[in-house]
């Protein structure tokens, strides 16, 4: 995030309200950045709409609603860039607003599986070029000529023949009353102008000033504070001694739901002093697991006889028992907190004619749901209001946090925000879940991977496998296979669901077998690519090309196998590609040797996620990938004992650290594909490639996460 850097650059705009009179000044904190709320008081300012997405008010401001959850993905920018241009708007005539949740007016409003963008590219495109349109008929009905004569540019209609030009915000009144045209043109990409550019996000300002934008800057006058105890996993509530904890200042309740004790009380601080006084007995309810039970599981797993196949190709058993030569080897993933800057939180007021519901969640359809069965009441008489998140990476997927806002609202009768402390947060799941996978492959005499097999062995993961991903396809004999098991540890899915390990896992096997073929890692995989466009074994359901795209692109500037060092000799780089949320990724990770230790420097990532809408907001998802990538696999790990999580906080589950952050170089694939995902595709393949990168600085394999805690890398000198 870079501020002015010096004062020509600061720029203030006027407009005049519409009612009240007098002069509204606004500071426009970013060059390109787009007028928002915190600059030009919306409510003084009256439009017309044109449709879901957009109103345009005769000065000429633009208001563009933003109907997804903004969880730090950027979308809240995306869409509006979208809208404004089809419709050939001036940015700095822009106001984003954050939508509320309305299945009547949008679909999909959802923040997960790197979604948001493919759902709606057209959509968007459609709102801001039918508007766009009206604005040209009333403009063309002003003149007198035909709208073919006319054209738009940064908010007017033009008449290039007569010198002639009128503000949308001259138009806007006439132009919303004209019927709806069914069938609009779209723009050809070789002309967009805001989309594929530099774009700063809208919400810069109110974050570089404070401003209230987070569930837990939300605040309403009279509400109470929150906090629950919980069990841990296995355990149900026996007794409860709330004696000493309602004496305390500022409490006005304690109250039990579902196992769970709520302190309710006046402010955050009183309430969680007072949820620390509390005395709760627990008792077993379940099996009580521990790390040491897990462990013993996998592989009990791995050796069972009723796993379930997924996929499979060919006379498995007879390549293997041919081959020249089998690689085996496994891999091992632990549970991993979410861990969001903002933990989580929600507001609920359960009123005699409905709820009202205010605070941050990736799925504000399910929370409205939810609370309508909770309470047995028609879900339109739920409204939700959502805020920024200060990030979620699918752990704001689920509502439980917000039915315990309601519960407590309901039990209480109060309006209440729940609060989580960070304990609450990283002891109350929900966890990446654990895996270990087994994998082995047949190579014949000429070091051709003639057979595979992969088997996900989890816990709570279902399907731990993406059995149609590569390498399926480029393997004549090919199986794929899962098991399951069910725990009470709650799980679910965490950013890149399944792919998150299972991409370094695949990755981090194939530059093994690679290496037993005495091959290139980079050469492997496309030779496997050429064999499955040439020969494909069963279904190919990735791109082919697109995925030979971004290996070629990652190799051409990480100058693969071709880097020397200050000391001349050849700089250790890692080799990774992968496929998911319909995005192809490659990246290579530069490791050197510093004090006998290898340390990660640098990492190249090429990606094709098709059009990208804001490069600024683009690169910044493809960084923060990487880095949430390689810093869990190096680091990342939660473990039980008798059901009750050994990490409750940041000093005992490790994140990376600033200076532990590698250069990260990023390059996007042109063309005009529509849209596929960018907030998750860059993070499975970022864990191979370092530890690809550590074999070749050390000649260690590490197969388990995360690194720091595994022999080998513990024994690197």
């Amino acid at each position: 995030m870079q501020i002015m850097q010096d004062s020509s650059r600061r720029k203030f705009f006027k407009t005049v309200a519409v009612a009240g009179g007098g002069l509204i000044l606004g500071f426009n904190w970013l060059e390109s950045e787009a007028a928002t709320s915190a600059t030009i008081n919306v409510s003084t300012l009256s439009g017309v709409d044109f449709n879901s997405y957009l109103s345009i008010s005769p000065q000429g401001i633009i208001t563009i609603l933003s109907p997804n959850p903004e969880v730090g993905q950027g979308i809240k920018t995306a869409f509006p860039i979208i809208v404004a241009e089809e419709l050939d708007a001036d940015w700095t005539k822009v106001i984003v607003e954050q939508a509320p949740l309305d299945t009547k007016k949008f679909e999909r409003q959802v923040a997960g599986g790197s979604g948001s963008i493919p759902h709606s590219w057209q959509r968007l495109r459609k709102a801001g070029a039918t508007a766009r349109q009206m604005l040209l008929e009333a403009a063309a009905k002003r003149w007198n000529v035909s709208a073919s004569e006319c054209t738009t540019a940064q908010g007017f209609a033009l008449h290039l023949a007569s010198n002639r030009k009128l503000s949308y915000g001259e138009l806007a009144t006439e132009a919303s009353q004209l019927p709806v045209p069914s069938d609009v043109k779209l723009k050809a990409i070789k002309d967009f102008k805001l989309i594929g550019s530099t774009i700063k996000n809208v919400d810069n300002p109110k974050i570089i000033t404070g401003k209230p934008l987070f569930g837990l800057d939300f605040y309403r006058e009279g509400m109470l504070f929150a906090m629950l105890q919980r069990p841990a996993f296995g355990y149900k509530l026996k007794s409860l001694n709330a004696e000493v904890a309602k004496a305390m200042p500022g409490i006005t309740n304690v109250v039990t739901f579902d196992n769970n004790v709520a302190v309710v009380g006046k402010s955050t601080w009183q309430v969680k002093k007072a949820k620390d006084a509390l005395k709760i007995e627990w008792e077993k309810a379940d099996v009580l697991e521990s790390t040491a039970d897990h462990n013993r599981l996998f592989k009990e797993l791995l050796d069972s006889s009723t796993a379930t196949v997924r996929r499979k190709d060919g006379d498995v058993e007879t390549a293997f028992k041919n081959a020249a030569k089998v690689v085996k080897a496994e891999y091992q993933c632990p549970f991993l907190s979410h861990a969001p800057m903002e933990p989580m939180n929600f507001f609920a007021h359960v009123r005699p004619d409905g709820v009202e519901l205010v605070g941050p969640t990736q799925t504000p359809e399910l929370a409205r749901n939810e609370t309508a069965k909770l309470l047995g009441i028609s879900p339109d008489k739920v409204s939700v209001q959502l805020t920024r998140m200060g990030g979620g990476f699918g752990r704001r997927l689920k509502a439980d946090y917000v039915v315990e806002a309601v519960q407590v609202s309901k039990l209480v009768n109060a309006p209440v925000k729940v609060i989580w402390s960070r304990e609450d947060d990283m002891t109350g799941g929900s966890y990446r879940p654990a895996v270990r996978y087994r994998f082995e492959a047949a190579l014949d005499a000429q070091g051709n991977m003639v057979g595979y097999k992969l088997r996900g062995a989890s816990i709570n993961a279902g399907n731990s496998t993406r059995e149609d991903n590569f390498p399926a396809g480029a393997v004549d004999n090919l199986l794929i296979d899962s098991v399951d098991h069910k725990s009470p540890i709650t799980t679910g899915p965490w950013r890149a669901p399944i792919t998150n390990f299972l991409a370094f896992a695949e990755q981090s096997f194939i530059d093994e077998v690679a290496q037993a073929a005495g091959k290139d890692p980079v050469q492997f995989r496309l030779e496997l690519l050429d064999k499955a466009k040439q020969k494909p074994a069963g279904a190919i359901k990735y791109d082919i090309d697109r995925m030979k795209g971004v290996i070629a692109l990652a190799v051409e500037k990480s100058g693969w196998g071709k880097k020397k060092g200050v000391d001349g000799k050849p700089v250790a780089q890692g080799f990774s590609v992968y496929f998911s949320h319909r995005s192809y990724v490659a990246q290579v990770g530069e490791v050197v040797m510093q004090k006998g230790k290898p340390v990660l420097q640098k990492v190249y990532s090429a990606a094709d996620c098709g059009v990208v809408i804001n490069q600024s907001g683009a690169q910044q998802q493809v960084r923060g990938c990487i880095v949430d990538g390689i810093g869990h696999a190096m680091y990342g790990n939660i473990t039980f004992k008798d059901g009750v999580p050994e990490q409750k906080n940041f000093n005992q589950y490790r994140l990376i650290r600033l200076n532990e952050i590698p250069e990260v170089d990023v390059h996007f694939v042109q063309n005009e594909i529509d849209p596929t995902g960018l907030g998750e595709p860059s993070l499975p393949p970022a864990g191979a490639a370092v530890a690809n990168a550590i074999f070749k600085a050390t000649g260690k394999r590490l197969r388990n996460q995360p690194f720091v805690e595994q022999e080998e890398f513990k024994g690197v000198s």
